[in-house]
């Protein structure tokens, strides 16, 4: 099979799995009682992002194949997430937070890494066969997105997003992406024999993109921005099901299957992947990312304007710039990573860039939303058009800071 065509598939499982729950999970613990915790289950991802990505790079650099790795991440995480499953089956309304939420973190514990994982895995193969990856990497990731996609349009349709069965698609989704990755080319890992510091032997070089200054700059505001993309996984939806308990809106389209109208946030980052190569040539990394914090200064205030009657154009363009504030930042960025680092430190440099997104920025964010979500909550009902409103201010003053304080020269940065 063509090597791209594999790379793709890997992809498409790879985000299939996380599409299965991540958008729809706070409509379920909405359901079972645990709406207050929502932000705490987001939050746990980020939690374990801030170690378990940058601890399995190293690794992956340093002692096991990154692909080998890569399978046991999703051997781990689909056992787990199925135990998640099998526990809200078992005790439906009943169930107790802190088992659930232990269930749940032991698998996110192994799942955010596979994230990580995956493109110095992909990066890796290409590099040794010789595909161009600014050309080629965003057409292969694409296909990440409409499996994310696929699996958010099933659950909606089955109507799982109300249950635990969401989790249970997940879970058997990675068992059949370990199979998957067993058949995958083999990574190189670093076992030259020569002496080493401490530093060399735990593949920390990674982190002395540090000592640049556009780097560290740049590292920073990953993390300001992993808080703006996990305010709307966890909220979003929940934000669009609350809806239904307003008679004006109970027939329309949006309240009866919130996930698929949020899905046109992942179509549109299908359409965004491949301006991606353009983009990165003709404006450069600061560019891009001052579109992709343009777009989250939109998403949110389309969010705050909208509703599911005659103002669903304004959530319908809420979704498509977010295609732009995704994948202007989150792919472009692991592409301006990729190279800015030596080739065998990828891993751990993939891991890095994941530690400030999905680790310091999607645990600040998620605890950071929930808290302004509960401000903004009486007798059970949110003014989630004040919460947008909010949201917004923050990705503007990130703007506006980002632009002042981050100016690399032109030639560093295009790709």
């Amino acid at each position: 099979m063509n090597l791209k065509v594999r790379l793709a598939i890997m992809s498409f499982m790879q985000f299939a799995v996380w599409g299965a729950y991540l958008t729809c999970m706070g409509i379920y613990f909405s359901k079972v009682g645990l709406g207050s915790h929502i932000g705490s289950f987001f939050a746990v991802q980020g939690f374990v992002s801030l170690f378990m990505p940058a601890l399995m790079g190293i690794v992956a650099d340093r002692w096991i194949p990154a692909q080998r790795l890569y399978g046991f991440c999703h051997l781990m995480a689909g056992s787990f997430m199925l135990l998640v499953a099998w526990y809200g089956q078992t005790y439906g309304t009943q169930v107790d937070f802190s088992i659930l939420f232990s269930l749940y973190a032991a698998s996110v514990a192994f799942y955010m890494p596979s994230l990580a994982l995956s493109y110095s895995v992909t990066y890796s193969i290409m590099t040794r066969a010789g595909i161009d990856i600014v050309k080629d990497f965003p057409r292969i990731r694409v296909f990440g997105t409409i499996g994310f996609i696929a699996t958010m349009w099933l659950v909606d349709i089955l109507n799982f997003e109300q249950n635990q069965n969401q989790f249970a698609l997940s879970g058997f989704l990675s068992l059949v992406l370990f199979l998957y990755a067993l058949t995958l080319p083999a990574c190189p890992v670093n076992r030259s024999g020569e002496k080493k510091t401490l530093v060399d032997a735990f593949g920390l070089q990674a982190f002395s993109l540090f000592k640049q200054k556009k780097m560290t700059i740049f590292f920073v505001f990953a993390i300001f921005l992993g808080v703006c993309l996990h305010i709307t996984n966890g909220f979003a939806t929940t934000f669009i099901d609350h809806f239904q308990t307003m008679p004006q809106y109970a027939d329309a389209f949006g309240v009866k299957y919130p996930v698929v109208l949020y899905s046109m946030s992942q179509m549109s980052e299908t359409f965004c992947l491949l301006l991606i190569p353009f983009f990165m040539r003709r404006y450069g990394i600061k560019n891009v990312m001052l579109i992709a914090m343009l777009a989250w200064v939109l998403r949110f205030l389309f969010l705050g304007l909208g509703n599911p009657g005659n103002g669903v154009w304004l959530l319908v363009l809420s979704m498509i710039v977010y295609g732009i504030a995704f994948d202007f930042f989150n792919i472009s960025g692991s592409m301006f990573v990729d190279k800015s680092v030596d080739p065998q430190h990828r891993s751990s440099s993939q891991g890095l860039l994941m530690l400030m997104t999905n680790g310091f920025g999607a645990t600040i964010g998620s605890l950071i939303a929930q808290a302004v979500v509960n401000a903004h909550t009486e007798n059970g009902v949110v003014e989630w058009t004040t919460c947008w409103y909010i949201f917004a201010a923050y990705a503007f003053v990130v703007m506006v800071a980002f632009a002042v304080i981050f100016r690399p020269k032109r030639e560093e940065v295009i790709l």
